[in-house]
């Protein structure tokens, strides 16, 4: 047993030894609880199903969270042909225990079915479809409903006593006894099975003693049953003999009928075939005839969305552009927000500035403040953003990554065409990488860009080892 509070086990102490809860009516209620489920499952072995309900009904009012209770009840209910009330108490149990719950098999076990879903579900309707003409006084289509059901659906308990009363209401006690033992048979302690059996057996009793009497009065007559019926015969009465003529009568009888039916009825009949058949013929050509029209309406409803479509999309082609200049003007603002609410995120305005389109700055599509705004996040992020990726691309040189060194190097005379180092280190990566043709541009670029310097004196150096 677990603290309610911290969900640590529990000692023998009526304090939780982990949070210091009291846990003393909590143990009891607890162990109330399961005294209630241990009873409920003696009870549902014994086949004493209502019994059985109302102890796990008790055990789940005091712990809600008792998971095999609530699978034992709904097992209980499917049992009894109360699919819904199972279902509820197996899905009720899955929310509350979601992994390892055997309510899993149950639920699977009933929806992998559909055929025999479709069954239960049709049962409980014709069963509610019995209430109706129970409650209407159409007593003989209850009957009849309720036998549709019960062939359905043998366990449904609460449709064997509906058919045990009506036959009741109908004073057939045998037909009555007969369902009540198949409800004892389900539930064997049911007090709405047991009383209808108390009743039907004091009236079969009665209908006993009153028949002696008859039996008595009416000792002239032959009793028998035949099926579901009571022949009375009386006893003086004799069969009549079969005779040669009685078969000529009876041939000549039937060869009468036969002309009579070929003469009148079937005429009448192949008439109303022909009738019955024009009319349905006449039905289907009207329906045709009017999914022909809704076909035709739905084929002028898609070629007008099909137009509407590619008047949109030349819309939205004339106001975005085919070079992507909405992305191109979006991801230059989202540089421009990092820029002034972050300035001193370096990496992520890089990242930004990176995906403008450089080359957009060209096109006649953009706008002359765009091209400014562009120029001056250039100006005023460039020899920072520079210097970073400087950084960035040394690092990688000293770590033998010439590949990320080359991309950072770029990126840092990119952003600013003064910064000498950056182009210098670059020729060196180049030149490490074994890349000795874009070695020799890049010291070229140097030695052109910036003459008379440190820079330029070293990289003539570097040409110098290279031609050499």
């Amino acid at each position: 047993m677990n603290c309610y509070n911290c969900g640590a086990l529990l000692t023998e102490n009526d304090f939780c030894t982990n949070c210091g809860a009291d846990v003393k009516h909590y143990k009891k209620i607890i162990g109330l609880s399961n005294v209630y489920y241990n009873d409920g499952l003696e009870k549902a072995n014994v086949r004493d199903l209502s019994g059985a309900i109302r102890s796990l009904t008790e055990c789940l009012k005091l712990n809600k969270f008792n998971i095999d209770a609530r699978n034992l009840l709904g097992l209980i209910y499917f049992e009894m042909g109360e699919t819904v009330n199972a279902l509820s108490e197996w899905v009720l149990s899955k929310n509350l225990k979601p992994e390892k719950n055997i309510a899993d098999d149950y639920i699977k076990a009933v929806q992998d079915n559909p055929s025999q879903l479709e069954n239960l579900n049709q049962a409980i309707k014709k069963y509610n479809q019995a209430l109706v003409y129970c409650q209407q006084g159409s007593l003989d289509l209850a009957v009849i409903q309720l036998k549709k059901v019960l062939s359905i659906n043998p366990r449904f308990l609460r449709a064997h006593q509906l058919l045990a009363l009506l036959y009741i209401q109908a004073e057939d006690w045998e037909k009555a006894k007969r369902e009540l033992n198949k409800c004892s048979r389900i539930d064997v302690r049911n007090t709405t099975t047991l009383r209808y059996m108390k009743e039907v057996s004091a009236a079969a009793v009665e209908d006993d003693t009153k028949g002696g009497h008859r039996n008595r009065k009416t000792e002239d007559v032959i009793k028998y049953q035949s099926g579901n019926e009571t022949i009375i015969q009386p006893v003086n009465v004799q069969e009549p003999k079969k005779s040669f003529a009685f078969l000529i009568y009876l041939l000549v009888g039937a060869a009468v009928g036969l002309a009579v039916a070929l003469t009148l009825i079937m005429p009448a009949r192949i008439q109303s075939l022909r009738t019955q058949l024009n009319e349905e013929s006449r039905a289907v050509g009207e329906q045709l005839d009017k999914r022909n029209a809704e076909v035709s309406d739905l084929q002028a409803q898609l070629a007008d969305l099909e137009e509407r479509n590619t008047a949109l999309t030349d819309e939205l082609d004339a106001y975005a552009g085919t070079d992507g200049t909405l992305q191109t003007v979006e991801d230059l603002l989202n540089a421009a927000y990092i820029y002034l609410d972050t300035p001193e995120d370096i990496e992520g305005l890089t990242e930004a500035l990176d995906a403008v389109d450089a080359e957009s700055m060209d096109s006649e599509s953009m706008s002359e403040a765009y091209r400014n705004l562009y120029d001056k996040l250039l100006e005023l992020t460039g020899p920072e953003i520079s210097q970073n990726c400087l950084q960035n691309g040394n690092t990688a040189y000293r770590d033998g990554d010439y590949d990320t060194a080359i991309e950072e190097l770029q990126k840092a005379f990119t952003y600013d065409e003064t910064n000498s180092d950056a182009l210098l280190l670059l020729g060196d990566a180049y030149r490490r990488k074994g890349d000795s043709r874009n070695a020799i541009q890049v010291y070229d670029q140097v030695v052109d860009l910036f003459p008379n310097t440190e820079n330029a004196r070293r990289a003539e150096n570097a040409l110098n080892e290279l031609e050499g």
